[in-house]
This record gives C-alpha cells, structure tokens and sequence, in this order.
C-alpha cells in the first residue's frame, strides 16, 4: 500500500477518510462504540481443494508444515489488500484508512492448562506470496512459543500488573484515551491484536466447532475471524442433488460502519475463489483475480 504523507486529523497508524459519503461520516458519531456495530458473517468452505494443494505443498516437509490455517489467512489478507475498504477502523468518531495489513492471533505456547499464550502481530505486504507469509508466519510462531522472548504488548503488561490497583486503574483510562486519539505508545500496543487489520483465532487446531467471537471497543480492530473444526456437510446444487463432503467453517466479525453488505459479500466471494483455488496465493497479494458474487 502506498504511503501518504501524514496530514492533519491523520493517525500514526491511519489516514482520516474525509471524502466519503455522509451516511459513511455519521454513523460513528450516531453509534460510536464497535462492539455496537458488529455484523456477522458465517462460510463454510469446501476442504477438498486445500487438502489436495496442503499434500502437494507439504510433499517431503518434516517441520514448519503448511496448514489450513495459513492458506486461510493468507487468502484474507490478499483479498484485504484487493479490497482496501475492508482496511478501514472507526476510532473517535472518524474513520480512518490503515496505512498497512497487519495480521494477529494469539499461540499457545504449550497444549496445556497451565501454558502461557503469547502475542503474533506483523504486516502482510502488498507483494506477498504465499512462501513469503509462510516464512513470515512461521518465524514469528517460533518466537512466541519461546519463554525467552515475549511480544513488546504482553511484556508492558506484565509490568503493569506488579502495580497497586489504583495505579493500574489510572494507567489503563490513561492509555484509552491516548488510544482514542492514536498517541499511545508503540511498546503497549505494537503486538496488540486488538490493533490489528485482521485478528485470527483457529478453534479448529485444538477441536472445537466455528462460532462467533465479538469486536472490543479498545483498538481498533475491525474484522475478527473464527477458524472452526472441519465438519461433513451436505450442499445441494440447483437442480437438488446432493455433495456430501467436508468443509472448513469461517465466522467473520465486522464493523458495519466500514463499508455496506454488498462490499462484505464481495469479499467472502474472493475469499471463497482463492481458497477454491489456492494455487492463486502463489501470486503476488496485489494480483488481482477475478471473482463474481453467487446469487
């Protein structure tokens, strides 16, 4: 994405989008808080193409495997960057445009109870491919699985916490309001998902189903995503007849005050074709593709 010069209104992190439509402009300012504003989207995706392209991809591999979930983000992170409004957040009543894709989501460090969980945060580029984000990805997978490294947002806190109550109390309506007006500090929020263009969970990878998971106000966030289990699905075609297979389910978290639902179901639509398609990923993230939205 290309870098404007900072003007002001503008955020360190996003440029104030002042010509858009009036609907656009005031519905912050009618429904400022995000947790308000979520729409909900659910998709099944067909398994059978990724697992066909995941065999061939993972042919001779014995670690750092390719897996769903990184086709999955990948394919969302392409089509963030196809479809820039989609890089949007809402934050004191104006919306801004994200200066870059930034994609986030937590790793547990060990399967167990006990386990701590640490912080993935870094950028997908406009020229990314799919070997370049599996690089990326696995890099900073290795890094926050070790106990010697922790990401810059949960060390701040960890800090934080060893303070009295009160203090902490001050501390964190400090940091809102600076939030509110893009001044907090870089070493609080700079792995902080809740900051990020997209924010991943994968349910799938420790055995549960797909569902719903809310937007926060804190942040600015603006697009969650829920990778669930693989579950057997029977679709019908037009003309009845049935295909029993396996799909991936998605549940995507918007804020509505972003775009309008025809832009949201384009996007799913491109979602869909590359994940139908994922050798697509192999192109530079900026490649377009073509794509139509079923009906």
């Amino acid at each position: 994405m290309k870098k404007e010069k900072r003007k002001w209104g503008d955020r360190k992190d996003g440029i104030w989008l002042k010509d858009i439509p009036a609907m656009n402009r005031i519905m912050p300012t009618l429904m400022p808080n995000r947790a308000d504003n979520e729409a909900y989207i659910n998709v099944d995706i067909d398994a059978r193409p990724l697992v066909a392209y995941l065999e061939k991809l993972n042919e001779g591999r014995t670690e750092d495997k390719y897996t769903f979930f990184h086709l999955i983000s990948a394919a969302i992170g392409k089509a963030f960057i196809l479809r820039p409004k989609m890089n949007r957040f809402v934050c004191n009543n104006k919306v801004y445009q994200r200066r870059d894709v930034s994609v986030a989501f937590t790793v547990k460090k060990r399967f167990d109870d006990h386990a701590e969980e640490a912080l993935a945060f870094f950028k997908y580029d406009p020229k990314e491919t799919l070997e370049s984000y599996h690089e990326k990805i696995m890099k900073v997978i290795h890094q926050t699985k070790s106990y010697e490294e922790k990401d810059t947002s949960t060390g701040a806190m960890d800090i934080v916490c060893k303070l009295p109550q009160w203090i902490i109390t001050a501390i964190v309506k400090c940091v809102l309001w600076l939030d509110k007006h893009g001044w907090a500090p870089e070493f609080l929020i700079g792995s902080d998902p809740n900051h990020a263009a997209i924010f991943l969970t994968n349910l799938g990878s420790i055995g549960l189903p797909g569902g719903y998971h809310h937007l926060v106000n804190w942040g600015t966030n603006s697009c969650f995503v829920v990778v669930g289990k693989k579950f057997m699905k029977m679709d019908y075609d037009k003309d009845g007849n049935g295909d029993f297979h396996e799909v991936i389910p998605l549940g995507v978290t918007l804020d509505e005050r972003i775009a309008d639902g025809y832009y949201y179901s384009g996007t799913m639509a491109l979602v869909k074709e590359l994940l139908e398609h994922p050798w697509l990923l192999e192109m530079p993230a900026d490649e377009p593709v073509e794509y139509s939205i079923k009906k």
